[in-house]
């Protein structure tokens, strides 16, 4: 089970990490998870470029080991940068030591000082050391295109009634989320633009 939109309750419940920006400028903070991966994050990044859209990427270190071009790229298009640990393990069932071994090892090959933990799953010991070296992003929309029961409509119609000043939306550049990602993207974008929202990184 998951949420489209972040109930309250765990905003309040979790006050040390970053839910949502700031309202000013009508801007929306767009985010992709899991990459780099060849075709997928390429084919993102030219969508982005179409509605003149910057993102930040949570880059998983195993990946961009795996493909540092596509990394470099992601760079050189003028989007930002957060680190997704090394392997996408789960706060939950890694112990704190080993949890923050696989974050410093990401580290290595991710020069950033914004984490976001896979599945939003940390414990309260690794959110206060991570939390040492590292701005903490979650959401406060989360499109589900990792859903494959999600029907690309219904996907679309809950980005467009969730997302506000200040959103922080999270997609994935990934092989779970290509088919509805490819879908709901580009109309999502077009969408937001003609409704006058700024498409900015997030920063600290």
């Amino acid at each position: 089970m998951y949420f489209i939109k972040t109930p309250a309750l765990l905003k309040w419940f979790y006050p040390e990490v970053v839910w949502k920006m700031p309202e000013e400028g009508n801007g929306i903070y767009l985010t992709f998870d899991d990459g780099p991966i060849p075709v997928i994050t390429p084919w993102v990044l030219d969508i982005l470029d179409e509605y003149h859209a910057k993102a930040t990427f949570f880059c998983v270190g195993e990946n961009v080991k795996k493909y540092p071009e596509i990394y470099e790229e992601i760079k050189r298009r003028g989007h930002a940068i957060g680190n997704h640990t090394f392997k996408h393990i789960s706060g939950w069932k890694t112990p704190k030591v080993k949890y923050l071994e696989d974050v410093a090892l990401a580290g290595q090959y991710i020069e950033t000082n914004l984490f976001r933990p896979p599945y939003g799953k940390m414990t309260k010991a690794q959110i206060r050391e991570i939390s040492k070296t590292h701005k903490l992003i979650y959401w406060d929309v989360l499109s589900g295109d990792f859903d494959k029961s999600m029907e690309y409509k219904k996907c679309l119609k809950k980005l467009k009634q969730k997302t506000e000043a200040g959103s922080i939306v999270v997609f994935h550049d990934s092989h779970k989320s290509d088919r509805i990602l490819k879908q709901v993207l580009p109309e999502i974008l077009d969408h937001w633009q003609h409704a006058g929202f700024q498409f900015k990184t997030i920063e600290f």
